[in-house]
């Protein structure tokens, strides 16, 4: 019973953490496409937009930590946090660029890749291993994804280089970096990671994303005519980007890179739902056939994943039960 007591308050948190990521993820994604698609501002500076989400969380954190909401108390050598940003910038640079080259059916498939490369890098790098049914789930996962939301596929050398190097930075920064080691490694706190972290970032961004933007677009953002609209849709972006950061890095520890990725397709399936509500997107039956597949997926993932820690803590449980026997046998003798 004390168990049952000590696991509530830490799964209550996990769900917060979890849903506070959905929807700050499926926030941003609904204001971005207003104000990046052409029927919306056609705002088409993607690194430019990630360079001004990256600044403003910093300048939050930074603030908080000014005023003492969230003291810096931890050191990280300088080195480690180049290594961050190089990392996690190359992951943004190379996604920005490949969904540039790339057919949009091509793009998703790249995504939907990211599930088992992580998978096969945790398996290689930590050892993991993954039961039938959590490798059915993903199966699940990724099937369903990608009856859902794969169309056109078109490949090319330029295209298909930089997908692999997105999916490769991102699976290595959520398994080397962002998923808990370096929060594991210093002990520190969430918040406290964030405000090292995000200022790099953000710097390095905004001096590379006007070359970037301008080998994509061929514009420069001093082109684009800002409306009244595009000016709050921007501002909105960049607010709810702060909880998106906030949220994830919430996660970090919480969650391993697999389970991270694949209870991220959720976004996917809440995106389209609510593109069909809001914006009269045409969902067809494959649509609806692929989103509830792919819900069964993650219902049967986190239930293969309850599953193993059950076990793995009866097993423990009797290990230690079995030891403090041969304790009280031997000390009787």
């Amino acid at each position: 019973m004390e168990i049952k007591e000590r696991k509530s308050p830490f799964t209550v948190c996990n769900v917060g953490a979890w849903s506070m990521t959905v929807v700050s993820s499926v926030g941003i994604i609904m204001a971005n496409r207003q104000l990046m698609s052409p029927q919306g501002f056609a705002f088409a500076f993607a690194t430019t937009l990630s360079s001004f989400h990256y600044s403003l969380t910093a300048l939050v954190c930074l603030v908080s930590n000014a005023v003492g909401y969230s003291p810096s108390t931890h050191v990280i050598p300088l080195w480690e946090l180049i290594l961050f940003s190089v990392v996690a910038n190359a992951s943004i640079i190379a996604m920005n660029f490949s969904l540039i080259l790339n057919s949009p059916g091509f793009f998703q498939i790249s995504r939907l890749s990211m599930v088992p490369v992580v998978c096969v890098m945790e398996w290689i790098l930590h050892g993991k291993q993954f039961s039938r049914g959590a490798k059915m789930a993903v199966v699940m996962v990724v099937v369903g994804v990608g009856i859902s939301t794969v169309t056109d596929v078109k490949v090319n050398a330029k295209g298909f280089l930089c997908a692999c190097v997105a999916v490769l930075c991102t699976s290595l920064h959520q398994i080397e970096q962002l998923i808990g080691s370096l929060q594991k490694k210093y002990s520190i706190g969430s918040f406290e990671l964030l405000t090292k972290t995000t200022p790099m970032q953000a710097l390095s961004l905004l001096f590379l994303c006007p070359f970037i933007d301008f080998y994509l677009t061929g514009k420069f953002l001093s082109n684009y005519k800002f409306s009244s609209g595009a000016f709050i849709f921007l501002l909105l972006s960049c607010s709810i980007a702060v909880f998106c950061k906030v949220s994830l890095y919430l996660c970090i520890g919480r969650f391993s890179a697999s389970s991270f990725q694949v209870l991220g397709h959720m976004k996917t399936i809440c995106v389209m739902t609510l593109a069909w509500l809001l914006f009269d997107s045409k969902l067809s039956l494959k649509n609806f056939l692929g989103m509830a597949l792919a819900a069964m997926g993650m219902i049967a993932y986190t239930w293969a994943v309850e599953a193993e820690k059950d076990a793995t803590n009866s097993k423990s449980h009797r290990n230690t039960k079995d030891k403090i026997s041969g304790e009280l046998a031997s000390s009787a003798v």
